[in-house]
């Protein structure tokens, strides 16, 4: 027996107590970690560096998540790591696995597969390239970093540019469980908006009186000025909350996200008067397709779109959008003001505009800016074209008429 234990005990005493992995040794003396769990290997220190601020993006683009890394002191000799990205779980949704990657080998997964690798233009690199973003790309994601037993992470987050609007069935108020308000938003080219996104739209002025589904299957909406009728006098601004409500039985108004246009909403000039179904047609006439809420709501935030007269949507409502408020133009705040969802067959709207939005293979649509579109024009139809504007303005408050 007292043979076996010198046999077993003799490399520790090698090493000092020090255990050694992948070229290093690393102690495992308390001291030897700093207060960011950064670990100390050798005297060497991994550090892993990623962006403080958000990062901003939209549908359709490429987009990088910067992360780098480095050693302090800096190592003699190359070091091989592995690289790992996910998405984290918020609003109940899982954790995403994204990319592993080890040297020129790497593994996508799920609905990144194809979208994304490691940019690879610098030493120490492991920056994320995301290309075509989708909506549901939006979130925080990690970027890990892996030496042997030493691993160090940074988070980046990217969101998408977008307005939040509050979207009623055309019943009227309160008619939409959690899945049929999902499907209400997806038919606007929008998305049911997450509390992150409503919270910062009401901190852009975002003031609505009706209680709207949120991402998380909560139940909120946005108060700027506190008054009688929306929750009393004597509470405060904000973003006032139900808490959860079940999915299927219980029933609000949405609360929808659409994404900056990947175009151009423009107005075009129709000799007469027509129906829904006839302004439908006439988008397709004109190689595009009439405009959904998301879109003519993007168009007035991103795009400055200001008219005075409303027209159709493809919904069936009647809305139109207010950048510089003025006389006879509806209420004295910006925003994009709503006459409900009149008669389908009607020939009588206000205004006697009708709208429509440019399908993504149509490059016509260039031609027509607001600008250049005459506003005293007897019929009109909005249309989106291929190019982006990459400076957006502030959202000011929503209104509905």
């Amino acid at each position: 027996m007292g043979p076996l234990l010198l046999v077993l005990l003799y490399p520790l005493s090698c090493v000092s107590g020090l255990p050694f992995y992948n070229g290093f040794y690393y102690s495992n003396h308390p001291s030897s970690w700093n207060s960011h769990g950064e670990g100390i290997f050798n005297g060497v220190k991994l550090v892993v560096e990623t962006p403080e601020e958000t990062l901003f993006s939209h549908p359709g683009a490429n987009v990088t998540l910067p992360c780098r890394y480095h050693y302090e002191p800096a190592p003699l000799s190359p070091r091989s790591v592995r690289v790992k990205w996910w998405k984290l779980s918020e609003n109940g949704a899982p954790e995403l696995d994204v990319l592993v990657a080890i040297g020129l080998r790497h593994r996508t997964f799920g609905d990144y597969r194809g979208r994304v690798h490691l940019r690879e233009d610098g030493e120490r690199e492991a920056s994320l390239q995301i290309r075509d973003v989708r909506l549901e790309d939006s979130g925080r994601y990690r970027c890990e970093v892996i030496d042997g037993l030493e691993d160090e992470s940074g988070l980046v987050e990217l969101e998408l540019r977008g307005v939040v609007f509050p979207y009623q069935h055309p019943r009227g108020r309160y008619q939409l469980n959690f899945h049929e308000a999902q499907r209400a938003c997806e038919e606007q080219d929008a998305v049911v908006a997450s509390f992150e996104q409503l919270f910062r739209a009401w901190e852009e002025g975002l003031d609505w009186c009706n209680a709207g589904w949120l991402q998380d299957a909560s139940v909120q909406y946005p108060v700027t000025r506190a008054r009688q009728p929306c929750g009393g006098l004597g509470l405060a601004p904000g973003v006032r909350s139900y808490g959860q409500r079940h999915h299927r039985r219980h029933r609000y108004d949405a609360f929808c996200f659409a994404p900056a246009l990947r175009g151009q909403v423009y107005y075009l000039e129709l000799p007469e008067k027509l129906t829904l179904a006839e302004a439908k047609e006439a988008c397709r006439e004109d190689g595009a397709r009439i405009a959904k809420v998301g879109q003519l709501f993007a168009a007035w935030k991103f795009r400055g779109l200001d008219r005075c007269d409303a027209g159709w949507l493809a919904d069936g409502s009647a809305r139109y959008p207010v950048v510089h408020p003025r006389p006879n133009c509806g209420p004295l705040e910006p925003g994009v003001r709503s006459f409900g969802f009149p008669d389908p067959q009607s020939r009588e709207l206000m205004g006697n505009l009708d709208t429509c939005v440019c399908s993504p293979t149509n490059t016509r649509p260039h031609e027509h800016t607001p600008e250049k579109i005459p506003a005293n024009s007897q019929q009109h139809a909005l249309t989106s074209a291929q190019t982006l504007s990459q400076t957006p303005t502030q959202g000011p408050t929503e209104q509905l008429s």
